[in-house]
């Protein structure tokens, strides 16, 4: 831990970092992968399991949690880490994602975002200034700049339209929040899928001199390959010594191509909205715990891991609670997907530090591809 917002880079392989960003409320190892706590919790999860799952760190999101209970309220109830029962780092995501995706309603200008609540149309703005003080009011380590992301495919004068307005936020969010001992503010790269707007938008983003930095606006509907392009071109305008946050990413494919161009932290709810549908994220791949093949299979899904929901409970049992919409299935099956996004994120770490990321890709990549145990 430290008392002040600390970034270190342990060790490399070609481009992919393994790091430590230390803060008061503990240390984040990185590469990392953020559990997204939407309204302050992991769907299908206690936060316990979370954390010994192997999180370092959880996100909450600004818009959700405005909405219901509200930050006002979080803050009397002394902040989200109590609230929650989660006394380690919480990053927050400023809302304007979610903005853009659920409100109904909605009106964007130079000021901010005007728009209706999806759950009760209650009206409500959200600016920069807005949005830091409801991360403030939650009380998050790692708040996110307000920016807008634009669904791609786009047109150019659109994504650089929302590019120029992200930056002009940037500021405003930089000045809003001040300095803040112990804890920071990211910016948010956008350009959407053409390089020069990208470059433009890094290139003034770091000269801000944040704590941080994100890619947003990918995973949006372009194909894999454009946004590991994006990434191979925008990332060397970024500063080597701040973390780089791809968000909202993603598969464990794209979280290894990821780290492997020089990604330090991710979320994504995947692993949990798999959970929540019945599919487990393995080392040998997605496995469909629907699918009739497993009635009458007692093993389990990993019989070699460590999560006591991947190693403890049969395919059977499993199969059964997933066909008859038990809450156990969904608990479970969160409980292994998290539990590998972990070890995925584990073993790369290691790999790193030992100089044999490559070699670790290439055996993981080998396990997906052999797939799952043969049907008994």
């Amino acid at each position: 831990m430290s008392e002040t917002f600390q970034f270190k880079l342990l060790a490399t392989d070609g481009l992919a970092r393994r790091g430590e960003i230390s803060m008061p409320r503990g240390t984040i190892r990185t590469p990392a992968f953020m559990p997204v706590g939407t309204g302050g919790t992991v769907k299908a999860m206690y936060l316990d399991q979370v954390r010994d799952s192997g999180a370092d760190i959880i996100l909450g999101n600004v818009y959700h949690l405005m909405l219901r209970p509200g930050a006002e309220r979080v803050a009397r109830l002394g902040g989200l880490h109590d609230f929650a029962r989660w006394p380690h780092p919480i990053l927050t995501d400023s809302g304007g994602f979610q903005v853009m995706s659920l409100a109904n309603l909605r009106k964007l200008d130079e000021t901010g975002v005007t728009f209706r609540s999806h759950i009760d149309g209650s009206a409500h703005v959200l600016t920069p200034e807005r949005s830091i003080e409801i991360q403030g009011l939650l009380d998050s380590d790692i708040q996110m700049q307000l920016d807008e992301c634009v669904r791609l495919p786009a047109e150019r004068a659109e994504i650089e339209r929302a590019m120029e307005m992200s930056l002009r936020w940037a500021e405003r969010s930089a000045k809003a929040f001040g300095t803040q001992p112990g804890k920071a503010m990211f910016g948010i790269v956008q350009g959407g899928d053409v390089p020069d707007l990208r470059l433009r938008s890094a290139q003034r983003l770091a000269a801000m001199d944040l704590k941080g930095y994100a890619m947003g606006g990918l995973a949006v509907g372009e194909p894999q390959a454009v946004m590991l392009k994006t990434l191979d071109e925008t990332l060397p305008a970024l500063p080597s010594e701040k973390p780089r946050y791809l968000m909202g990413v993603g598969t464990p494919d794209d979280i290894v191509q990821s780290v492997a161009r020089g990604i330090d932290m991710f979320d994504c709810v995947m692993p949990t909205r798999a959970g929540r549908h019945g599919l487990a994220f393995t080392r040998f791949g997605k496995v469909n715990l629907k699918n009739a093949r497993h009635a009458d299979d007692h093993r389990p899904l990993d019989e070699a891991s460590d999560c006591p929901a991947t190693r403890d409970y049969s395919r059977a049992y499993l199969n059964h609670l997933v066909r008859s919409d038990e809450l156990l299935g969904a608990m479970l099956l969160t409980w292994n997907n998290l539990a590998y996004y972990q070890s995925l994120m584990a073993g790369m770490r290691a790999a790193i530090s030992a100089g044999t990321f490559e070699a670790h890709v290439a055996e993981v990549r080998e396990g997906w591809a052999r797939g799952d145990l043969a049907a008994l």
